[in-house]
């Protein structure tokens, strides 16, 4: 995964190269600026963990480079308002083409079947992204903290250093446009970056980037080192009741989950029946 991460990187940036050629840095600064108004992706989860619920942040997902194919009948629209009626607080949609099969209007064809605010799930490294997320409709974006240490990780401090100073710029940009931010962390190097941020929105994915095994015991192994002012959003591995169990017996009430509802008939409705 590590080498995929990597390759997806390089082609982000090629991506990026061909979009400013498409759409200027002032034109799409200008969008960002006509965009619709941004919903509440923070306080949309704050306000399902205020009722008692899980904040379940649900994906619209087609395909992945693991799995291929999840969703083969994907209609973003009929998704999203299948989530919205399960209970989700926030929805993530992937955006990506190459490796996700996603793009911008899926992002926009699924916030305008909802009132949900959305997150857009890709790989983002640049300030021309967070304009162009702004600019497609979305609340909030995912700031990948291995997306910013060399393909070995956290190498020493000079490598820590330079992710959280880039982290940062990226995440003073979204504030000013009044997008959220997620951060994403896999392991305790990572963390001690993504702490430095001023998000309350701390996913932790439970995917080990370089094996693929997935452990719930990523989340919980951090919990000791994560203050009560953040919203801990526990990533990948929650396909049954009592995996949700597991989490909010230790606090963790935030819920980012894509694959056990994208291979459901009605995602919403499992959506409902996973955190009932």
């Amino acid at each position: 995964m590590a080498d995929i991460l990597q390759k997806i990187l390089a082609t982000k940036r090629e991506e990026i190269e061909l979009a400013v050629q498409s759409v200027s840095c002032t034109a799409i600064v200008e969008a960002a600026g006509k965009a619709l108004p941004v919903r509440d992706f923070v306080g949309a989860i704050r306000s399902k963990i205020a009722a008692g619920k899980a904040g379940v942040i649900a994906e619209v997902k087609r395909a992945s480079p693991s799995k291929g194919v999840i969703r083969a009948d994907f209609q973003p629209a009929e998704i999203a308002a299948s989530y919205e009626r399960g209970g989700a607080a926030c929805l993530s949609v992937l955006t990506d083409r190459q490796y996700f099969q996603g793009c911008p209007e899926f992002l926009q064809a699924a916030r305008a079947a909802c009132a949900l605010p959305v997150l857009r799930k890709d790989f983002i490294i640049d300030e021309y992204q967070v304009y162009e997320a702004r600019a497609m409709g979305a609340d909030c974006i995912l700031l990948i903290v291995a997306a910013f240490l060399p393909p070995e990780g956290v190498t020493g401090a000079a490598a820590a250093e330079a992710a959280q100073r880039r982290l940062l710029e990226l995440e003073t940009l979204a504030h000013q446009l009044g997008l959220a931010v997620l951060v994403e962390v896999h392991d305790a190097a990572e963390l001690d970056i993504a702490l430095h941020l001023r998000t309350p929105l701390l996913g932790i994915n439970n995917r080990n980037l370089r094996t693929f095994e997935v452990s719930l015991d990523t989340t919980l192994g951090q919990l000791g080192r994560i203050g009560a002012e953040r919203i801990v959003v526990t990533e990948s591995g929650i396909r049954g009741p009592e995996d949700v169990a597991l989490m909010r017996s230790h606090a963790v009430n935030a819920f980012l989950v894509g694959e056990a509802f994208m291979r459901a008939a009605d995602p919403g409705a499992e959506l409902a029946r996973l955190f009932a």
